[in-house]
């Protein structure tokens, strides 16, 4: 008696988790999210490390362009540019 009590209510219990509102819902939140997603203009983690990595390239050469620029004009005020 108590094995199929527990048996019972074990189909019972597995009937409920099946049929949980809260599981609808989390399956159509995750499909709206990813929907939304989905229009949105996202990159990936590679495509962005890629661009960070870009940027810092170019950044090193805009510091070395600036430094050589520097040094140029400071060639430049020199006594024989008078």
């Amino acid at each position: 008696m108590n094995d199929r009590f527990l048996s019972e209510l074990s189909e019972r219990l597995a009937e409920l988790a099946a049929s949980n509102p809260a599981k609808d819902l989390e399956r159509n939140f995750r499909g709206l999210l990813a929907s939304a997603f989905a229009r949105m203009d996202l990159v990936t983690r590679e495509e962005y490390d890629a661009q960070a990595q870009v940027l810092a390239r170019s950044r090193e050469a805009l510091a070395a362009l600036e430094a050589r620029v520097a040094q140029l004009e400071a060639r430049g005020k020199g006594p024989a540019a008078g």
